[in-house]
C-alpha cells in the first residue's frame, strides 16, 4: 500500500473539527510515513465567507512544533490547497511566496461563484452543462495562476450533480479535459489521484481512469495521490487500489513532494 497521504485536513479547514494532533496519530496508526496537511484557503468563498481562509501564521505554529515532536515516528509536511479563482491570481502568487508550504495543492471549488456541494449551480442547468462549465473554468483558473504544485480532484464537481457520473465521460469533454492537461504538463504541474472519490460514493477515484490514461499518454508523469480526509478514519481511504489504478493508466511512479519539488517513488 502506498505509505503517503498528501491531502488532509484539521480545524485548520472550515469543514473539519480534527485536530492535527489526531490527525498525525490516526496516519501513524494507518502505517504511513509520511503526511502533509493541506487545509483549505479559499479566498473569497461566498458559502463560507471568512472561515474559508486561515490565518498561516497560526497554522504554522500550531504545526510546526508536531512535525518535530513526531518525526521519529512520522515524516510530516506542511501544505495547503488553494481554492483557484480566476481573478485572484496576484493575491495567491503574493501569498505562496511568502510563507513557507512544502506542497501546494491548487483545486476548484467554486464555479459561477458558487461551490457546487452547495447545489446552487445544478438549479438552472444539466448536469452536462454544469460540467462543462466547471471544466471550462478550471481552465480558466490554471492558465491565469501556477503557483501550485498539482491540480487537485479535477472532477470534482461530478460528486454533486443531479445524476453524478451518468452525464460524464472523458469522450464527452475531451476538448477541454485536453487542454486542461496539456496547461498542467506544460507548466511542470501534476495531477492529484483522490480517493474520496469511492468515498462519496462514485465509481472511480478522482479523475476517473480514462483521464488518468489521457494524461498519462500526453505525457504527464507528476501524480500525487491524497485521500482527502476530514476526519482521522478516513486517512488513506481505499488506498489499497491506489496502486493499481495508477499501473492500470500506465504509471510506474507517483510523486511526493518536498519543499516544492517532486520526488518519484516507484508503485508498489
Amino acid at each position: 500500500m502506498i505509505k503517503s497521504d498528501v491531502h488532509m485536513h484539521t480545524l485548520f479547514s472550515h469543514d473539519s473539527e480534527a485536530a492535527p494532533k489526531e490527525m498525525i496519530e490516526g496516519a501513524i496508526g494507518k502505517g504511513l510515513e509520511m503526511i502533509c496537511f493541506t487545509d483549505h484557503y479559499d479566498k473569497d468563498d461566498v458559502e463560507w465567507g471568512p472561515e474559508s481562509i486561515f490565518d498561516p501564521q497560526e497554522y504554522f505554529r500550531v504545526l510546526e512544533p508536531l512535525k518535530e515532536k513526531y518525526q521519529d515516528k512520522i515524516d510530516v509536511r506542511i501544505g495547503v490547497e488553494l481554492g483557484l479563482r480566476p481573478y485572484l491570481g496576484d493575491y495567491y502568487r503574493e501569498f505562496v511566496e511568502t510563507y513557507p508550504f512544502e506542497f501546494i495543492i491548487g483545486s476548484v471549488h467554486s464555479i459561477q461563484s458558487t461551490d457546487p456541494a452547495s447545489g446552487k449551480l445544478f438549479q438552472d442547468k444539466t448536469d452536462e452543462e454544469a460540467y462543462r462549465i466547471a471544466f471550462e473554468e478550471t481552465l480558466t483558473d490554471i492558465q491565469r495562476f501556477d503557483g501550485f504544485d498539482v491540480l487537485g480532484h479535477l472532477d470534482y464537481v461530478v460528486r454533486y450533480g443531479k445524476e453524478r457520473e451518468k452525464q460524464y465521460s472523458y469522450r464527452k469533454y475531451a476538448d477541454v479535459i485536453d487542454q486542461i492537461l496539456k496547461a498542467l504538463i506544460e507548466k511542470g504541474k501534476g495531477l492529484e489521484l483522490n480517493t474520496a472519490g469511492l468515498k462519496y460514493g462514485l465509481p472511480f477515484a478522482h479523475p476517473r481512469q480514462d483521464v488518468l490514461k489521457r494524461y498519462k499518454e500526453m505525457g504527464g508523469e507528476i501524480i500525487t495521490i491524497g485521500a482527502d480526509a476530514h476526519r482521522p478514519e478516513h486517512i488513506a481511504y481505499d488506498f489499497q487500489k491506489a496502486s493499481d489504478i495508477l499501473k492500470g493508466c500506465g504509471f510506474k511512479y507517483y510523486t511526493e513532494f518536498s519543499r516544492r519539488k517532486p520526488h518519484f517513488k516507484q508503485l508498489p
